[in-house]
């Protein structure tokens, strides 16, 4: 329950909303239950007496109380849906709000189909709560007192058979709740599962046309489709119990009802107007149990949706700005002072171990290694991406953990080993890099990326649009494309990860001639290929998550075997000093 009075802080102005269609339900069932006393005056006094204008009198105000009922009735839906559909937004609002602000390290627990599902299917279900059970939930409790209240004013000895038939429902009802109560949270589990499936089978659809493997992602999905079925059908074969135990509760309470009452007419104990007011009351009262039943159930499955929703809200985020943090990188030099990293703190064994270095300021520095050699997650550690577990690492001479987070991100731009681009068109994307640049900005940071190359023959140029993932474009495009955004911003430190290894040999000669002109900015070039690094003022070589040498290309060529390794490996047909020969 502590979870959804949590969510209902994001209601905001919306509580109104929901204040003023509770208030609503209560008039409404007011109007409602003075109905049945009516109609036991008209048949008790106008039939009995033969009354005509009685009738009408009584009639017409029956007439009257259920006009205003409806009005009330619509006005309540009105500000229902208001609230429903408005506090629906201000959660998935501050889910992603909240998602902007984690670390890679906070997105680590969470699987990417598991937040989609927590942002829609799970919103959803809190929605359907409000809208289909705020009435219910207002309007059952009130039908429920004040029935039994009125039951009792008419024929308190009748009204005993409550005290029985009540506890009775209540206590079937909790046993049905207690049991579904788990079984809500294994089902949106399989709903995450499912998404994840959906996800990557058409995230990779390419692939699996490529490899003809149509039918195993077919029968992976009927697997996680059908468990999802098996799990639906057994959660709702003990919700829907509910609906007999009402049944069987209100019938009994109507046979007794009508046999006891039946006796008291016969012993002129009762009249028959006062019977079928009080039987019009009996159902009420079942009523708005069944509704409070039904409640129940939507609020406890609501409760597991609300539970995986404050999951996301109440993520520790790992990374923030400290307070007066700096806000300007004066210069891109960058030291790693005996830095060790894992993932997890649990785990046995660190990512990188014990690494130092030293980067100056405009230097261009190339990392080779093996895969698995945690190149990557060095880089992370300088926009502090991630935080080091050991060490310090130092940017413009000061610890990263002392400059604001987004003071320290736009210096240091990273081209990413996936390409990632946007929908939208390639304007919108490139000013990702700096959202105030002019089109003679953005041309010239293309012409260094040599993207201008494909642009110019594209009949709409910068106003071409992306389609979802850049897929209109070739993986080599997407890479300049890429490495032109980085350029456009005014970044002291530029890292690419790998990030020209779909390009042919020429294009990237062009571009390395390109950012060996910028002077001011320190360029850090994780690669695979030799060529890449190898005119780099140094290269680094990682080795199992450890430095194990730093040198130029003629240093690491003379004496060090695994650069040899990898030389040897890559040049064959080339002659000493790297230049292939044609």
């Amino acid at each position: 329950m502590n979870d959804m009075k949590r969510l209902l802080s994001y209601a905001g102005p919306y509580k109104r909303d929901m204040i003023f269609g509770a208030v609503l339900v209560l008039v409404e069932t007011c109007f409602e239950l003075f109905i049945p006393i009516l109609i036991s005056n008209l048949i008790d006094i106008g039939v009995a007496n033969g009354d005509i204008p009685y009738i009408y009198r009584k009639g017409i105000q029956m007439g009257v109380c259920a006009l205003c009922a409806l009005v009330t009735g619509i006005l309540y839906a009105h500000f229902a849906a208001r609230a429903t559909y408005g506090w629906g937004a201000e959660i998935r609002k501050a889910e992603y709000e909240k998602m902007q602000q984690y670390a890679f390290s906070n997105l680590d627990h969470f699987a990417v189909s598991s937040l989609i599902t927590r942002m829609t299917t799970d919103v959803t279900v809190i929605q359907n709560m409000v809208s289909a059970g705020f009435r219910p939930i207002t309007r059952g409790p009130s039908l429920l007192i004040m029935g039994i209240g009125l039951s009792f004013y008419m024929n308190p000895r009748l009204a005993f058979v409550f005290l029985v038939c009540t506890p009775l429902l209540g206590f079937i009802l909790s046993l049905i709740v207690r049991r579904v109560a788990p079984m809500y949270t294994k089902l949106q589990s399989m709903v995450d599962r499912l998404n994840n499936v959906v996800q990557e089978g058409l995230t990779a659809i390419r692939a699996v046309k490529a490899f003809v493997r149509d039918e195993y992602e077919e029968d992976k999905f009927n697997e996680v489709n059908t468990d999802l079925t098996a799990a639906s059908e057994q959660t709702f074969h003990y919700a829907v119990l509910n609906l007999p135990a009402f049944q069987g509760v209100m019938y009994t309470a109507i046979v007794l009802i009508l046999w006891f009452g039946g006796n008291m007419i016969l012993k002129k104990q009762l009249a028959v107007g006062n019977l079928t007011g009080f039987l019009s009351y009996v159902m009420q009262v079942m009523n708005s149990m069944m509704m409070i039943a039904n409640v129940f159930l939507l609020l406890t499955r609501s409760m597991a949706s609300a539970h995986r929703i404050v999951e996301v809200l109440d993520e520790k985020i790992v990374l923030t700005s400290p307070e007066n943090g700096v806000t300007e990188v004066t210069e891109g030099s960058v030291e790693f002072d005996n830095v060790s990293f894992k993932y997890k703190e649990e785990a046995k064994e660190y990512a990188l171990s014990d690494v130092t270095l030293k980067i100056k300021a405009g230097q261009t520095v190339g990392i080779l290694g093996g895969t698995g050699s945690s190149k990557t997650t060095l880089v992370q550690l300088i926009p502090r991406l991630y935080d080091t577990s050991r060490g310090t690492v130092r940017v413009g001479g000061k610890d990263v953990r002392a400059y604001d987070l987004a003071a320290l991100r736009d210096a240091v731009n990273i081209i990413l080993q996936k390409n990632v681009l946007f929908s939208g068109t390639v304007r919108e994307n490139l000013k990702w890099g700096n959202v105030d640049a002019s089109d003679e900005e953005i041309w010239e940071a293309c012409r260094a990326a040599c993207a201008d190359e494909f642009l110019n023959r594209m009949p709409d140029g910068l106003d071409t649009v992306l389609e979802q993932g850049a897929s209109n474009l070739s993986g080599g495009q997407k890479q300049r494309l890429c490495i032109a955004r980085a350029l456009i911003g005014k970044a002291k430190i530029l890292i690419f990860d790998d990030s020209t290894s779909a390009v042919d040999t020429a294009t990237e000669k062009k571009i390395r001639e390109a950012l060996a002109a910028r002077k001011n900015v320190t360029k850090i070039i994780i690669a695979q290929r030799v060529t890449s690094v190898m005119n780099t003022d140094q290269i680094i070589i990682l080795d199992d998550g450890k430095v194990h040498r730093i040198g130029t290309h003629a240093e690491l060529l003379a004496d060090d075997p695994i650069y040899q390794e990898i030389y040897a490996s890559q040049m064959k047909g080339g002659d000493e000093n790297g230049s292939e020969s044609l």
